[in-house]
């Protein structure tokens, strides 16, 4: 069964950190793919202060040499929140269920995950792959329901990954780079050059634009 990664986040700028993980999970898991979805609206945070089409610019240019990646604007095309029950719904119906989905998020999203629209039904589209957060050192307690979903579905051997479309949940380290998209735009705003926590293209994007002056 093929394996399709999928990392979303607003993105606001894309950077290393973001594109490391992606290349490590897919290596190791021996992922087919995966896709980079830029949220338009996301439920859990702000408004990002760029626009949807400057912020998937910016990932297309920060993937577009590596044939394991992939720019995906489904989120972009829809209105009202971004909600990733419907992303992981659409994607299903377009890929059929002979494709593993393998969603890709940061332990500590996990701890918030009741909090999501439809957060049961995530299991029943894809797998979850769990990562540590490089600024995240101290682990916050699970709820019971969180702490029960992660009893029932918890696999340590990613080949299980590929024996169903959906429904495990494996936690997977990788290296840590301490980078954020905050920081990088405060670089900006302070008028600094954020070189080597980003690509040169997405700098040089970010520039031409005048983004986060």
């Amino acid at each position: 069964m093929r394996l399709i990664g999928l990392l979303g986040g607003t993105f606001n700028p894309i950077h290393f950190g973001h594109l490391r993980m992606a290349q490590e999970l897919a290596e190791v898991l021996s992922l087919d793919e995966v896709r980079f979805i830029p949220s338009a609206n996301p439920p859990h945070k702000t408004a990002p202060s760029v626009s949807a089409k400057h912020r998937a610019n910016m990932v297309q240019l920060a993937v577009e040499n590596n044939p394991l990646f992939k720019l995906d604007t489904r989120e972009l095309q829809r209105i009202g929140a971004s909600y990733t029950i419907d992303t992981l719904t659409s994607l299903r119906h377009e890929l059929g269920n002979n494709v593993a989905l393998c969603l890709m998020m940061g332990s500590d999203a996990f701890t918030k995950l009741n909090s999501w629209h439809r957060w049961q039904e995530l299991l029943n589209f894809c797998h979850l792959i769990l990562v540590q957060r490089p600024n995240n050192r101290t682990k916050q307690p699970l709820v019971k329901e969180l702490e029960s979903i992660l009893h029932q579905h918890y696999t340590q051997h990613s080949e299980d990954l590929t024996s169903y479309a959906a429904g495990y949940i494996h936690m997977q380290a990788i290296t840590e780079l301490d980078i954020s998209s905050t920081t990088i735009r405060e670089t900006f705003k302070r008028k600094l050059m954020p070189r080597y926590l980003m690509p040169e293209t997405v700098i040089n994007y970010i520039q031409a634009n005048q983004l986060y002056v």
